[in-house]
């Protein structure tokens, strides 16, 4: 058995250890979580509109989507999306003569799109909450004062909307920071948690190198949660409790 003070030496900066392959890790799983939490933002403000809009239609659309991503487990949809998804984009571009035969998506891209699709649907119900949160007797006085839909949005419903939101929004983003960790088991993107399975392996020292992919995400969820919680108090400022 290794003494700890070898093992922490492992981590070392370089060839002689892990330490900058875990930055390198960090790195990407931010980068995966980033990506996918900006494409789960235009997708759930579309499908807060969604469901909010006097369209049937796009009503029961917002409903089928969230109900379907919210019921069924996100590592099963991340192996649905990822394979089914990028199959039929491929099959689509080679049949519009777009692409040749064998493309291949980029991982970096598939895990994303995947990860914005599933967190599209929960973000939907935070964003519409958010919305549903604006005084009515506001939106109704900016419609007396002429103000069209767009300039509406801008000015009254978007500010309040978002500080409204804010603690949905950092919940989720940690969700997606955690989850970014299942992209693994479709591809290697070398996002933190392959960094430390790769070492754990190599060096057979699974519950240390585990344990460092542990504290690194609590480092990034710590992190997340300063940031949201001054999110949160600087769109409050001025805001009067009742």
């Amino acid at each position: 058995m290794a003494e700890p003070q070898s093992l922490w030496m492992s981590l070392a900066w370089g060839d002689a250890g892990y330490g900058d392959e875990f930055v390198y890790g960090a790195c990407i799983t931010l980068s995966i979580s980033v990506c996918g939490y900006a494409i789960a933002l235009v997708i759930g403000m579309m499908g807060a509109w969604a469901k909010l809009c006097n369209v049937k239609a796009l009503n029961r659309a917002g409903e089928v989507y969230t109900t379907i991503v919210r019921s069924i487990p996100e590592l099963l949809l991340i192996i649905l999306i990822y394979y089914t998804g990028t199959s039929a984009l491929t099959k689509l571009l080679v049949a519009l003569h777009l692409a040749d035969e064998g493309l291949e998506i980029n991982p970096f891209a598939a895990v994303i799109s995947a990860l914005g699709l599933i967190y599209g649907a929960y973000l939907t119900d935070v964003l519409r909450g958010g919305i549903q949160a604006v005084p009515k007797g506001q939106i109704e006085a900016a419609k007396a004062y002429g103000m069209h839909a767009p300039m509406r949005f801008v000015r009254i419903i978007f500010p309040q909307m978002i500080r409204f939101a804010i603690p949905g929004l950092g919940n989720q983003w940690l969700n997606i920071t955690k989850d970014s960790a299942l992209v693994s088991v479709v591809a290697a993107v070398g996002e933190v948690l392959s960094v430390g399975k790769g070492a754990a392996t190599s060096t057979k020292h699974f519950m240390f190198y585990f344990g460092v992919t542990g504290l690194v995400f609590m480092a990034l969820s710590a992190g997340s949660l300063f940031f949201f919680s001054y999110l949160e108090k600087r769109a409050n400022r001025g805001v009067r409790r009742v």
